[in-house]
């Protein structure tokens, strides 16, 4: 009797690699994708598609990906069973916090906890039971300036005012290319779409970067600016503002804290004093002040070129007060903040005060860098490691994150993760990092678990809701990483109460009924909740049949801002309705939220956060420098190291999938022809060395007048060259690791954020 065909299906989920969270129609047959396009009935992305969305069939069949927990004895890996995993760990954690104390296990969160349902519910619930001080994440070499500025202004950290592309007339962008990343720390898909209807309505686009970029080529001016200096630029425009009587808050002037201070501390960086920095004429410094102040609707925006480079605070700060002074934050056509449905929390609490942000409350034991947000700066972990003493790390636990590659001084780490006394990753790879675990927790397929954007809606571009059911049931011997996140969240906790296990384990689901029992404990306690005095029981059962993130999910809906209140709002969210609206719910566009959204103490915008004044001088300082810097043995070429986007990848987790590395090699070092044949590389391809003070590499150059002189550019997340790795694919496109190159003494201090942008380097020429 034959075997009846797998039926084909159309389903409807959200892209998990980027933060555009796009919209996808995945048709399958039985358990195999057969189509991906964009999805265009959804509310946000309307078909939007990239190359990154249609490579989740490679990734969910990817024979390298790992899909069984694998222990380490010596150099080979051994397949095991989830509790032989976990009695595993158990073993390996619990003497070490008995004897050492809870600071001696370490814990690296990378970029992809952003992108799921585990990371955002689960993770904070594992960091709680751990009670460490020794948390670092993706963050510190990403966008925390951006969060430490806001989070003083604002009172939150996500409390990121979003540019309005869709009705602005005049966007000044610095340091992003979001044609590339599809937008960043700015959730908004096809921004080629929303750039060319600005500029088709009468719009202006002007791009201020050392390179020129696919956005760039999409405006109507590019400026060349040398790396690291974008807050001199700003500064100026800011202190032009003042001076020529163009500073008009408009509406906000109620709201500020700290006006009549920001233009007295501004006043000496005037276009003249910082023009010889930042390579940018006086002349056209006014302009664009002038330009900016005069634009019937304007916004400012600025990514991780501007975040990752020596004043990465005090550059993201001067964004704010730039659309703050031109009236053009909390406004439609500039900047505003989102209001997101879940989790925001500019939402909840009392609207229009709160107790804003603290930092710097511990700091970390070998160089005394402050914690910011509850983590220190990832540029410390390799001397929290390698350095002996009381409080030295001695377990590492990794979550989603490959630090061996994308963290500064990468090869230090290297060594550093070789001592570790345990260690334990989950990952879908065995990849730079989790090959120096003892222990790896394999997680799901992305089309295998629910998603929802937990952060991402919180910086969306327009309010919206999307939930997607997983598209594949996992196998029956899988487990989600919520559950593996939790379970060690429960082995740490108990670590160091009694040296034997006790018989039996609490469950994954007994584990998951005590989190979203204390998360509604809180939310009947709440004097601003819809559920206030609630019988927290009869609430529990209400979510019921739910487990897992999908119930906590429900609950989070329903008690947000848009939420049903467990029906003292009818009609509002719940998860119900979004799975009834597998396109998603559009909640409209962004709204002025002034002074609701506030949460500082003061319950104004703090326009003049004493950490970020403190920082001026050093800004001050740093205008009488030599540009560029001489090589310090005077050969070679002296030049400043930046890095650089592609639509095909993401950071390093994306390199063993073919369709994304298929193609002309992109791992090049990026140089003007005047700066090449000064060194004698006469054509691309030509092999360069590029040295700094940490280390160096050999790459093939590519020559072009994209890149202002002085300057040479290097993509992220490349270097997969390191034996041990079970990535095939990207063994065959290896690439080089800039951060082999990149100095971890080097921070910018408000925010301890790695220093990635504006590396000196010298370049020579490999014959």
């Amino acid at each position: 009797m034959s075997t009846p065909a797998p039926t084909e299906r159309t389903a409807y989920t959200t892209c998990p690699l980027c933060e555009a969270t796009c919209g996808l129609a995945l048709t399958t047959r039985g358990r195999a994708v057969t189509a991906i396009r964009g999805d265009e009935a959804d509310v946000f992305s309307r078909g939007y598609l990239c190359p990154k969305g249609a490579s989740l069939k490679e990734l969910d069949t990817d024979p390298d990906r790992i899909r069984q927990p694998l222990v380490r004895h010596g150099d080979a890996w051994h397949p095991v069973t989830w509790d032989a995993a976990f009695a595993h760990i158990e073993q390996g954690l619990a003497p070490l916090i008995r004897q050492h104390g809870r600071d001696a296990v370490g814990v690296y969160l990378g970029n992809p906890n952003v992108h799921n349902l585990a990371g955002s519910f689960y993770a904070p619930e594992f960091l709680r039971a751990l009670g460490s001080h020794n948390l670092f994440s993706a963050s510190t070499v990403d966008q925390i300036p951006k969060q430490v500025a806001v989070g003083l202004m604002f009172g939150t950290a996500l409390s990121v005012p979003i540019p309005d592309i869709v009705r602005t007339n005049y966007l000044l962008v610095l340091g992003a290319n979001p044609l590339v990343s599809n937008g960043s720390l700015m959730t908004a898909p096809d921004m080629r779409g929303r750039l060319r209807g600005l500029r088709q309505r009468g719009g202006r686009l002007v791009v201020i970067d050392p390179v020129r970029t696919r956005t760039a080529d999409e405006a109507d001016e590019h400026l060349f600016i040398r790396p690291g200096t974008d807050a001199c630029l700003l500064i100026a425009i800011v202190q032009t503002l003042f001076a020529e009587g163009l500073a008009r808050p408009g509406r906000l002037a109620d709201h500020l804290q700290g006006a009549a201070q920001l233009e007295d501390v501004v006043r000496p960086f005037t276009p003249e004093r910082v023009a010889a920095a930042c390579g940018i004429a006086p002349a056209t410094i006014r302009r664009l002040a002038r330009e900016l102040a005069a634009a019937e609707r304007a916004v400012v925006y600025a990514r991780i070129g501007t975040c990752t480079q020596e004043f990465g605070t005090l550059t993201s700060w001067l964004v704010d007060v730039l659309n703050i002074l031109t009236g053009n934050l909390d406004r439609e056509g500039g900047a505003l903040f989102p209001r997101a449905a879940v989790a925001a929390r500019n939402a909840t609490g009392t609207p229009g005060q709160g107790k804003g942000v603290r930092l710097g409350r511990w700091h970390s034991r070998v160089r005394g860098l402050p914690e910011v947000y509850g983590e220190l700066p990832v540029v410390c972990l390799a001397e929290e490691i390698d350095t002996p003493g009381e409080g030295q790390i001695r377990a590492l636990v990794t979550i989603g994150g490959n630090p061996a590659l994308s963290t500064p001084n990468s090869q230090r780490l290297e060594r550093a993760l070789s001592t570790l006394e345990f260690m334990v990753s989950v990952d879908l790879y065995l990849n730079e990092t989790s090959r120096h675990a003892h222990v790896i927790l394999p997680a799901l397929s992305p089309l295998e678990h629910p998603h929802y954007d937990v952060v991402f809606y919180q910086l969306a571009a327009h309010n919206v809701a999307h939930y997607s059911p997983p598209v594949f049931a996992p196998p029956p011997d899988a487990r989600d990483e919520w559950q593996s996140v939790i379970q060690l969240a429960d082995i740490v906790a108990r670590a160091d109460q009694d040296a034997a296990p006790p018989p039996t384990r609490p469950s994954a689901a007994e584990l998951d009924d005590a989190l979203l029992g204390r998360m509604i404990q809180r939310e009947v306690r709440s004097a601003e909740s819809p559920v206030t005095g609630r019988d927290p029981a009869a609430l529990l059962a209400e979510l019921a049949p739910r487990q897992g993130p999908e119930r906590i999910l429900d609950f989070l809906l329903r008690v947000g801002p848009y939420g049903d209140g467990f029906g003292a709002r009818p009609g509002g969210l719940t998860l119900a309705v979004l799975e009834a609206h597998p396109h998603g719910v559009d909640l409209g566009p962004l709204q002025p939220r002034i002074p609701e959204v506030l949460r500082t103490a003061s319950g104004k915008i703090e326009l003049t956060p004493a950490p970020i004044l403190a920082d001026l001088p050093r800004l001050a300082a740093a205008l009488d420098r030599a540009h560029p810097p001489t090589p310090a043995n005077g050969a070679g070429l002296a030049a400043q190291l930046i890095g650089r986007r592609d639509l095909r990848s993401n950071n390093s987790w994306m390199h063993n999938l073919p369709s994304l590395v298929k193609g002309k090699d992109r791992c090049s070092l990026l140089i003007h022809p005047d700066d090449a044949q000064q060194i004698g590389l006469g054509a691309d391809g030509a092999l360069a060395c590029v040295e700094s003070r940490t280390g160096a590499i050999r790459v093939p150059v590519e020559i072009s007048d994209r890149i202002m002189p002085g300057v040479v550019s290097l993509p992220h997340g490349w270097g997969h060259t390191l034996a041990g790795m079970r990535t095939a694919v990207a063994a065959q496109h290896a690439g080089v690791n800039t951060n082999i190159l990149a100095d971890e003494t080097a921070i910018d201090p408000p925010s301890g954020n790695a220093i990635l942008n504006g590396i000196p380097v010298t370049i020579r020429r490999v014959d």
